[in-house]
């Protein structure tokens, strides 16, 4: 397997494991791959939800550019809920995973397809 396979077999087991959920692999293959290359990078691959910068960057590049919500109380709530779910102590909640989540909380699978 190559590496970027090798991610999402770990995104999978991260969604599995800490967060009760049965990943959509072909989902989460996409969303990967809508990442980029920041899921090769150490830094970048991970969200620090304990910044506030973060999550802003989060709610405008993602949710409002890339699903193209509006932006409201709601994208905070939501990324909240997705954080909670994951895990407020697990140190390192991958980008793909919290993406994947989002999609799937807001229904946006089709931006996907």
């Amino acid at each position: 397997m190559g590496k970027r396979e090798d991610l999402i077999a770990r995104y999978a087991e991260d969604l599995k494991q800490k967060c009760g959920m049965d990943p959509d692999m072909d989902l989460l293959t996409k969303v990967t791959i809508g990442c980029g290359p920041s899921i090769y990078n150490a830094d970048s691959a991970t969200i620090a939800a304990s910044q506030p910068g973060e999550l802003d960057t989060v709610k405008k590049n993602f949710l409002v550019k890339k699903l193209g919500l509006s932006d409201g109380p709601e994208l905070g709530d939501a990324l909240d809920s997705v954080i909670e779910t994951y895990g407020k102590s697990e140190r390192n909640k991958y980008r793909a995973v919290v993406y994947y989540m989002l999609t799937k909380h807001f229904g946006k699978e089709a931006i996907y397809g």
